[in-house]
């Protein structure tokens, strides 16, 4: 059974100009975002306390991409979050200031206007907090403190001036935060192929292997117990049994709550572009779609802890191979215009 239409689709340009709301003074020219074919509006997401403008997204675009907001001049968000690479890195866990590497693969940062607690472990409550986090991280920018960030930014008078403009006062991280987000909330996924069979009634858009697919993805795969909604996420937590086979438990959730139902769970990510960002699980130990799916299919790996809704699904080889074709099509768009800045503030 297809989706009721979610609404208008505007598929025309990246952005459009709303109408005047309550902006800081300095703030700029309100910007709304389009309601791509598939998604819910993502305008009414948006914090009220952090308002889209052109000027405050176009900031968050130069800190997104700026090297200098790492320790050494290295590492930018960028770094573990491209465009090509579905706004990850493509490779198991990420690599950070020094050649550090991190212990968990970089997490996809489109739809994140949707996402509730982000990181794999849920521990930044919105993403203004998730956007400043990985400053203070020793592994990645390696900044001792956002004291000491803040500090080095000040002495870039381009971006003093940028900050003024746009907050209407001097560089304070938690603008910084309020920049990195509002961009990063420009960046959507929708208008798949599965969208356009499935609300659009375009019979076309999907081959006859993933419209299979898509019925074992919503029947016999069990999919949907975790991959629900829009966004193709509950926004839930759940263990899987990645790493209790290899003695390499990392405990996830728990860290965060100290809930013993929570030891090995991890944020259900949505499956949005998922044939672009490989590899997969919070580990990156899976390199392909049908590796995932065979561990799904298996039932995970059995644990004091595991969810109860990952069993074995007792798939055949067809079945399998119609359900990665689904997954497949679930690539869109909404992203394809971020690009790196020319040129950076001095």
């Amino acid at each position: 059974m297809r989706r009721a239409k979610l609404g208008k689709v505007i598929l025309t340009g990246v952005f459009i100009l709303g109408t005047a709301a309550a902006i800081p003074a300095g703030a700029g020219e309100p910007l709304q975002l389009p309601t791509l074919q598939g998604l819910e509006d993502p305008n009414t997401f948006v914090p009220e306390d952090n308002p889209l403008t052109k000027e405050k997204v176009e900031l968050g675009r130069m800190l997104f991409f700026d090297k200098r907001l790492s320790k050494n001049n290295t590492i930018a968000c960028a770094n573990c979050h491209m465009a090509k690479k579905g706004f990850a890195d493509g490779m198991p866990v990420s690599t950070g200031i020094n050649g550090l590497k991190g212990g968990r693969s970089a997490p996809v940062s489109f739809n994140r206007v949707y996402s509730k607690a982000q990181f794999w472990d849920g521990r930044a409550a919105t993403l203004e907090d998730q956007s400043i986090g990985p400053f203070i991280n020793p592994v990645e920018h390696g900044f001792a403190n956002h004291d000491q960030m803040v500090a080095k930014m000040k002495k870039i008078t381009g971006y003093r001036k940028l900050f003024k403009d746009v907050f209407g006062r001097d560089i304070e991280i938690s603008d910084v935060g309020r920049a990195i987000a509002s961009f990063q909330r420009t960046v959507l996924s929708g208008n798949s192929a599965v969208d356009k069979f499935d609300i659009g009634g375009d019979e076309k858009a999907l081959s006859d292997s993933a419209k299979r697919g898509l019925e074992l993805f919503r029947g016999k795969a069990r999919c949907t117990r975790c991959h629900s909604g829009f966004n193709f996420t509950d926004e839930k937590f759940h263990n899987l049994g990645i790493g209790w086979d290899t003695n390499t438990v990392d405990l996830g959730r728990y860290m965060e709550t100290k809930n013993a139902e929570d030891i090995g769970a991890f944020k259900t990510p949505t499956l949005r572009e998922i044939a672009r960002t490989a590899p997969y699980m919070h580990d990156g130990r899976f390199k392909t779609l049908a590796e995932v799916v065979d561990f799904y299919n298996k039932g995970g790996v059995k644990n004091p802890h595991q969810d109860n809704t990952i069993i074995p699904l007792e798939l055949t080889d067809e079945e399998k191979y119609d359900l990665v074709a689904m997954l497949k099509s679930l690539n869109g768009e909404g992203w394809q215009h971020v690009s790196a800045p020319k040129s950076f503030p001095k």
